[in-house]
């Protein structure tokens, strides 16, 4: 795999020569400033290393590694500077946190060690980051699959919009995509102290007396209280906390303020997905549900009806609806009608995606005879092959 790496100079000389006695072992990039270098970041990213001068006009290397902590974390920085001063050591380690301070001339060999030093780090840092990601993952989603057979109403939403979520932090490029999906998730989990009568007046589109709906519209503050004791899932807790503010509220975090935009364009995300599936589930086609959106002026951030926009017309999956007996269920199938028990008990809504827990979950509800008819589904044409080997 090759690993990118950022040289920043203002010295254009300097920056060809890193290209020159470099680019044999490393696929280099230059900037000849600071905003360059954030610019670059933002589309060329994400960098394993990035090596950055010192003295530049205007952002200085301090203050642009400093800015790199913010918007990139997992890249390694090294700091590059012929004033090797005490002050500008300290201020380098304590504002930038870099990894390595070399003095110029820095000897190529010297420089190329650091870079493969750093790049060794940022492999365990990523590394780290992915397990937990995965673990984290595998865990939540047994949790919501289990949480949606015991309360189909309300956990069937999380999954069903989790793959949209994820898509919409990707493209508006989000520091952390996997928190705003992990928030998806379990965005619901509040819902375990409302009365399920409430839901199902939720789903149905009736109207809530007025203490239900207070009862109701607790269930974010809910969700945040259970979530924020589990280490690492701060920033999640606050999305769920802030899921239903329209883009004009005010969105509360006591977290840094590095993490406010996570949080604020996490809840925004969150808003659009679910009044969207909302709309799809009461009928709505793809298209007439985001000009129903649109319409609602105040409401939504644009940039994700944009994103959201963008990912309806790109979707141009077509399906085939198949109807298996539960034996038959495979990963990645999508429920075409809601899933009732023998009893008239909702265990599964459309729209729900299938996973190998759910199919364990149906299998065991099947034996015990509560599930006696085959399942209708739809199953995309791209992936037909796969999900019936």
């Amino acid at each position: 795999m090759s690993f990118k790496i950022l040289c920043v100079d203002d010295d254009v000389n300097i920056l060809q020569g890193f290209k020159r006695g470099l680019r044999r072992e490393f696929d280099i990039y230059i900037a000849e400033s600071g905003q360059e270098a954030l610019t670059m970041i933002a589309s060329e990213g994400p960098f394993a290393v990035i090596v950055s001068d010192m003295r530049m006009p205007g952002m200085d290397g301090v203050q642009l590694l400093s800015r790199v902590r913010e918007v990139a974390p997992q890249t390694v920085r090294v700091m590059l500077t012929g004033n090797a001063d005490q002050q500008t050591a300290m201020d380098a380690v304590n504002e930038g946190h870099i990894f390595r301070f070399l003095t110029k001339p820095c000897p190529p060999e010297m420089l190329a060690k650091t870079i493969h030093a750093g790049i060794e780090q940022y492999r365990l840092v990523t590394a780290e980051r992915q397990l937990l990601e995965q673990t984290l993952n595998k865990s939540i989603q047994v949790l919501v699959d289990i949480l949606g057979l015991v309360n189909p109403t309300a956990f069937n939403r999380s999954t069903r919009v989790r793959k949209m979520t994820r898509e919409i932090a990707e493209k508006m490029r989000l520091k952390n995509p996997w928190q705003v999906e992990f928030a998806a998730m379990l965005s619901q989990i509040g819902c375990v102290t409302v009365p399920e009568e409430i839901l199902q007046k939720i789903a149905n589109g009736s109207a809530l007396s007025e203490k239900e709906a207070v009862l109701y519209h607790q269930h974010p503050q809910v969700g945040h209280d259970l979530i924020a004791r589990i280490p690492r899932l701060e920033a999640v807790a606050e999305i769920i906390a802030n899921q239903n503010k329209r883009v004009n509220d005010e969105v509360v975090s006591s977290l840094p303020s590095s993490n406010f935009d996570t949080v604020s364009n996490g809840a925004r995300i969150l808003k659009v997905v679910f009044d969207f599936d909302k709309l799809l589930q009461t009928g709505h086609l793809p298209r007439s549900a985001y000009h129903e959106l649109a319409d609602r002026i105040g409401w939504y951030d644009p940039t994700v009806l944009s994103v959201l926009k963008e990912i309806i017309e790109l979707d141009i999956d077509e399906f085939v609806t198949l109807d298996v007996f539960v034996v038959d269920l495979k990963p990645g199938m999508i429920l075409d009608q809601p899933l009732y028990s023998t009893r008239d008990s909702l265990l599964l809504s459309a729209g729900q995606e299938i996973t190998l827990s759910l199919i364990l979950r149906l299998i065991n509800f099947a034996e015990a005879g509560f599930i006696s008819k085959k399942i209708r589904v739809n199953v995309p044409v791209a992936s037909l092959d796969k999900v019936m080997a």
